[in-house]
């Protein structure tokens, strides 16, 4: 176990000074009494800590930044996604964290990023507050004592979420700032207290290191069946990814973000971080479990004051309101966070339209088209400022943590699925009968009853329907889902809006895609819509 002095040490080599107390490792309990001491959160019946995040209650995609420098330069997508800052204006906000930081307290968690030991990634958190230090501890891999003997942090996170920028002398768009010096391996974060920017950071570490070692990053969750059949499921946030993985039938591997190597799946995170609006135990009752336990985090959950009940149903804070808690809550899980190569690629999308069909077999080809255009909706609350669904496109269902060209998570995604034989789907997650304000939501036993199928071969020779626009594939029966509800078309009450609504998605897909033509073949290029 490393001394305060080696820690001491080694925060020196980082440029801090000063320092009052360092809290190094501290376990559940401990972080716990810290983060009530000082008032960061309240413990609510059965144990759970509720906290909230002020302004930010979801990510800040446009304070998100890349540094310029030599050498990552070459290999970064620089666009509208990936922002680039220059070094002088990091080095001024560092030179303000380390300032910033002089006679504080600060609580450090030394973790792993990847359950795969060949690939797992040594990382330092250090925060300001005992509760964001209790998010790190559950959401990435706790080491072992015999791993922190000589541990030596690849990348360190320095979270100050009350540390505000000035966009005047900072070069950053608002007081808030997510920072990324791959030279440097470090990940600055302050301005805001939104606790998912510490575990999107690193997977955005883990999206830029991974791929050059021939290992498909993905923001997807997995699971296991009892054949050792893994699935994976990509999806942006709230389209369903952790609730459908959850699974009493199958072990979770992950909830969000993994790994494929030549050697099979495997988790980046030692922990989920659930949306958790509306849950309820009837639906999604092992989730719904993790909000009673000790150690998970509540954010911005509402609170009756006095008997400390939590209102899942409350939204009056946000609609994102979070869970973070350990892997191990969840009972039913793959506790070594590895399996072999996925079966079943599953692609989520919540349709906005309400135009998609529920279930879709997805041609390689297509697969790719639809990977490389990761359409879905923005889900109210997922991001600052979103009130409401909005159709969106982000390429890998994932643009804002992959730091690379899109076609190289693409190609290899299309090598693991050539190679291993992968069946894949494309699941909508979102609206029927209407889009959003007319139609309603999917119901979640139809998906589940759809992704079952999928997952246990029913649908391998099942006959399959052409869409006439989308040229999707789409099973004419699955039991336990109405027949009518397969074919979006038929769920709309008026015909015309559904084909007027299906042909602006259509054109909506076309005019993304243009941007990705030139680097995929013309058997990718036509999978997609067909041009009316």
């Amino acid at each position: 176990m490393k001394t305060k002095l080696d820690i001491w040490n080694q925060l020196i080599e980082r440029g801090f000074h000063n320092l009052n107390n360092i809290f190094y490792n501290l376990s559940t309990p401990a972080l716990y009494e810290q983060a009530v001491r000082r008032r960061e959160g309240l413990i609510a019946h059965l144990g759970p800590l509720v906290t909230r995040t002020g302004q930010h209650t979801g990510r800040s995609p446009n304070d998100k930044f890349i540094v310029k420098e030599p050498g990552s330069d070459k290999d970064i997508w620089w666009g509208k996604i990936n922002r680039s800052i220059d070094e002088e204006h990091f080095n001024v906000l560092y030179a303000k964290m380390l300032a910033y930081a002089e006679n504080k307290d600060l609580y450090i968690q030394d973790c792993f990023a990847g359950t795969d030991p060949e690939f797992k990634l040594p990382i330092r958190v250090i925060n300001e507050t005992g509760w964001h230090n209790l998010f790190a501890r559950n959401m990435f891999v706790l080491p072992k004592k015999e791993d922190l003997k000589d541990f030596h942090p690849e990348f360190t996170v320095i979270n100050f979420p009350y540390l505000q920028a000035s966009p005047e002398t900072d070069g950053t768009n608002s007081s808030a700032f997510i920072i990324v010096h791959f030279g440097k391996k470090i990940v600055l974060i302050g301005g805001t207290s939104y606790a998912g920017e510490i575990k999107k950071s690193i997977f955005t570490v883990m999206n830029y290191l991974l791929p050059k070692k021939d290992v498909m990053a993905m923001h997807c969750s997995a699971n296991i069946g009892k054949d050792d059949d893994v699935a994976i499921l990509f999806g942006l946030s709230g389209t369903g990814k952790t609730t459908l993985s959850a699974d009493p039938k199958r072990k979770l591997i992950g909830d969000d973000e993994h790994g494929w190597s030549d050697k099979g799946v495997f988790n980046f995170e030692g922990g989920c971080y659930a949306k958790v609006i509306n849950l309820s135990k009837e639906a999604e009752p092992d989730i719904y479990a993790c909000t009673r336990k000790f150690g998970t985090i509540l954010e911005n959950v509402e609170m009756d004051i006095k008997t400390r009940e939590v209102d899942l149903m409350n939204s009056s804070l946000t609609e994102n309101t979070r869970a973070s808690y350990p892997i191990t809550h969840i009972e039913n899980i793959e506790p070594s966070g590895m399996g072999g190569h996925a079966k079943n690629v599953i692609m989520l999308t919540a349709d906005a339209f309400g135009v998609l069909p529920p279930i879709s077999k997805l041609t390689p080809e297509q697969a790719m088209y639809h990977f490389i255009s990761g359409y879905t909706a923005k889900v109210a609350g997922t991001e600052k400022g979103i009130t409401e669904p909005v159709a969106t496109f982000s390429t890998c269902f994932g643009a804002p943590f992959m730091p690379l060209n899109p076609s190289v998570y693409a190609n290899l995604l299309g090598e693991k699925i050539k190679k291993h034989s992968s069946k894949c789907w494309l699941i909508n997650t979102g609206w029927s009968g209407g889009p959003y304000g007319v139609g309603s939501r999917m119901k979640i036993k139809y998906t589940r009853a759809m992704l079952n199928a999928a997952l246990s071969g029913e649908l391998d020779d099942v006959e399959t329907f052409e869409d006439p626009v989308f040229g999707l594939h789409i099973p004419a029966k699955i039991n336990g889902v109405p027949d009518e509800v397969l074919n979006p078309r038929n769920t709309w009450e008026n015909k015309d809006d559904y084909d007027s609504a299906a042909k602006k998605l259509a054109d909506m897909f076309h005019q993304n895609f243009k941007e990705f033509e030139v680097d995929v073949s013309e058997n990718i290029r036509n999978a997609g819509p067909k041009k009316l």
